[in-house]
């Protein structure tokens, strides 16, 4: 059924009251305003922002060259092969009721990208155990247009995810997606913090909206009200605010974003990471100021649903107090 004018009309007035009575009215215009400039152009707010995955022209022109070359059908498989990667976060102030938390990472699922990987995901999430899901954001395949096939393969995703499940925004997601994601049971944590209570303990999970091409990260209105010597998570999209997170003071950093390059030389080194970050950050764990922080590479595709010498992963992080080995 196809809406009329005034409906659609009424549609995005009631859309826009909600996310200002969620996000609050400054927050909900900003984010909303610059999602209509995108995707108007293809260049960014400047012309330095070019962004490859707005050209409508790049994903033949890329699968083009992948198979005259002999790997698109061999970067096809390698994209829907998920591992499971496991990593330690060894912190010596983890409250005692929190020693060996699991914590599930998901990110840059573009789960309207590829059906296969899609099921892939959900195949693998479904045989894990962990305590908390987390979810670092870009759920959309392209960075402007309809929301409801995302929003279907999230749904979908949801149903095999155990639990609480806490999120942010990537830029290729749009803030209408807010609203519909929080009523599957995803809680959006927009510039906010919550704590998480175990036997009187607590640890502080703050996420922001996406810092790479929205702009619209806020760290100090995420983490003031986290206590002195609170142990502290922080979910980012992109590992590109590293520095102002760690003298912010976070104990650890999730984020994706990079894609590990995707598409990489052998060895696993990327083409490209698209962040504005040193090259270390771009993919697995990492230490900077005293802060720990993991980048994964996702478990979706950008652009071409193909990966080269960069496997996709779900991660499951562990937390200790116990010293690294």
């Amino acid at each position: 059924m196809t809406l009329s004018a005034p409906e659609t009309e009424d549609q995005d007035e009631l859309l826009e009251y909600r996310l200002s009575l969620r996000l609050g009215p400054v927050h909900a215009r900003q984010r909303l305003g610059i999602e209509r400039e995108a995707e108007a152009r293809v260049l960014g707010r400047k012309r330095s922002s070019f962004h490859l995955e707005n050209l409508t022209s790049a994903p033949g022109f890329i699968r083009f060259c992948l198979r005259i070359s002999g790997l698109l059908g061999r970067g096809q498989a390698n994209s829907r092969r998920l591992d499971t990667a496991r990593n330690r976060f060894h912190l010596p102030g983890l409250p005692g009721e929190f020693e060996g938390f699991r914590i599930l990472h998901l990110t840059d699922l573009h789960v309207d990208m590829d059906e296969a990987n899609l099921q892939a995901v959900i195949h693998q999430v479904s045989s894990l155990d962990y305590d908390l899901c987390v979810l670092t954001g870009d759920y959309r395949k392209d960075t402007r247009g309809p929301i409801d096939a995302t929003l279907d393969g999230m749904a979908r995703l949801r149903e095999v995810i155990r639990g609480p499940a806490y999120a942010v925004l990537g830029n290729h997601d749009s803030v209408r997606m807010v609203p519909a994601l929080e009523d599957m049971g995803y809680s959006l944590l927009m510039n906010e913090m919550v704590p998480l209570e175990r036997n009187g303990e607590q640890l502080y999970l703050a996420g922001v909206d996406d810092p790479h091409f929205y702009k619209v990260h806020n760290l100090q209105r995420a983490g003031d009200d986290i206590p002195p010597g609170g142990t502290s998570l922080l979910l980012s999209h992109s590992p590109e605010i590293w520095r102002e997170a760690a003298h912010a003071g976070y104990d650890m950093f999730l984020c994706g974003h990079t894609h590990g390059g995707q598409i990489c030389l052998p060895g696993g080194i990327p083409l490209t990471l698209d962040a504005d970050c040193p090259r270390h950050l771009g993919r697995g764990y990492w230490r900077v100021n005293g802060m720990q922080g993991y980048t994964s590479p996702g478990a979706g595709t950008s652009v071409v649903n193909v990966r080269l010498n960069c496997p996709p992963e779900v991660t499951l992080h562990t937390l200790t107090r116990g010293p690294s080995q």
